[in-house]
């Protein structure tokens, strides 16, 4: 009987141990999107949202699923806030139990979540802020980005300027601050000739841009030509507010980075304009691309954005990791993810062991002057490929 007794609780033992590993098995997969759904950057943020969802819908071939296991999505909107940001996403690892974050859409707000991933030891994917600093001196471990970093954007547009005189103009926060900074190296990085003249910061929420433009122009209309005012801004574009200016009478030109659609729609006039940008839906020949333009143009009436490609990307990165890992643990999901290819809309991506910032190509435009249709906006000057562009490792590894 002593014997039966203790066969029956092994196997009783062993049955609940099976079916434990099973249920965890079979658990869902949390990921936590955060993103500044309200405030001066809403549109990025319900751009990236979109992008995200679509990206996971097309990975998984509509099962929203890895390896039999379901992913659940929690969306958590920080305003773009640095201290929910912060509270946020120590809600997402403690309370939510997230396998793995993506966000935010402030460089500010995410800067102050690094911290927190490093605390719950949990990965934290960057999409779409782009400091340097989030890669830099506050990067730690747990944190992989595939949204560009301010240098990367920096080299793309110096590796189109050979010469001549540059004057910037910038939001007076983390991302302007970051960018210019970025400029001014990119430019001796690839070698440009250039001069960096004047950097004019000006509060995100300016709407009169009259006396930054004139510093602007006193700086630069007696430099070496060509004269170039690189305009480095998040949110409502004041290209047009500087070109009612008129920069052209000191023979200077306007030169914006990428920004998003319904922005470069009020770019008109000014073909011929070169810039360089990180996605733009015309540009990227592959499946995937075709899919995401012809799907986003059915659903949305229109072609997908900037942000939108970046949510996109972002869901590669996490379907990747997690397939590859085959579990949500950290440690499992770090050494998958180092050194990882994954597939994107506008082509493959790489994250960098030493600082898990994505490689990606990058796009030098011309605005075009013939557009057929409301969305028919830049012609492809070059794909700038991640091979030329020398981004340096500024962690402390």
């Amino acid at each position: 009987m002593y014997k039966l007794n203790t066969l029956a609780a092994a196997v009783l033992a062993t049955l609940a141990s099976t079916l434990a590993t099973s249920a965890l098995a079979a658990a869902d997969l949390k990921i936590a999107l955060i993103a500044g759904k309200t405030g001066i950057l809403e549109s990025y943020a319900k751009e990236t949202e979109t992008g995200f969802m679509m990206g996971l819908e097309y990975l998984t071939g509509g099962k929203m699923e890895i390896n039999g296991r379901k992913l659940k999505v929690i969306v958590k909107d920080d305003q773009s806030k640095p201290d929910l940001g912060r509270t946020l996403l120590a809600e997402a690892y403690g309370d939510d139990k997230a396998d793995i974050a993506v966000g935010t859409t402030s460089s500010g707000s995410a800067i102050a979540m690094l911290p927190v991933a490093q605390e719950y030891k949990k990965i934290l994917i960057i999409e779409p802020a782009v400091a340097d600093a989030i890669t830099g001196d506050k990067w730690n471990r747990y944190i992989f980005r595939t949204a560009r970093s301010s240098m990367q954007d920096a080299l793309a547009a110096a590796s189109t300027l050979k010469a001549g005189s540059v004057a910037f103009l910038a939001q007076d926060y983390a991302f302007g601050k970051d960018a210019v900074k970025a400029g001014r190296e990119a430019l001796a990085a690839t070698g440009s000739k250039a001069q960096v003249v004047h950097e004019e910061y000006a509060p995100q929420a300016t709407s009169d841009f009259t006396a930054p433009a004139q510093r602007i122009f006193d700086a630069l209309k007696n430099k070496p030509e060509p004269r170039l005012l690189q305009i480095v801004w998040a949110g409502p574009n004041p290209m047009n507010k500087l070109a009612d200016m008129k920069p052209e009478r000191y023979g200077i030109i306007l030169s914006p980075g990428g920004n998003i659609l319904p922005v470069m729609k009020t770019w008109k006039n000014f073909a011929g304009t070169q810039g360089t940008i990180y996605y733009y839906h015309g540009f990227p020949k592959n499946k995937m691309n075709d899919w995401f333009v012809a799907e986003h143009s059915k659903r949305h009436k229109g072609p997908p954005d900037m942000f939108t490609a970046g949510g996109f990307a972002a869901a590669s990165a996490v379907v990747t990791a997690l397939t590859k890992a085959n579990s949500g643990d950290t440690e499992k999901l770090i050494a998958a993810m180092e050194g990882m290819d994954f597939d994107t809309p506008k082509g493959k991506m790489t994250f960098r062991k030493e600082d898990h910032q994505a490689l990606q190509s990058m796009y030098h435009f011309k605005i075009k002057k013939d557009q057929k249709n409301e969305w028919d906006l830049l012609e492809l000057v070059r794909e700038i490929p991640a091979s030329e562009l020398p981004l340096p490792v500024r962690n402390k590894r």
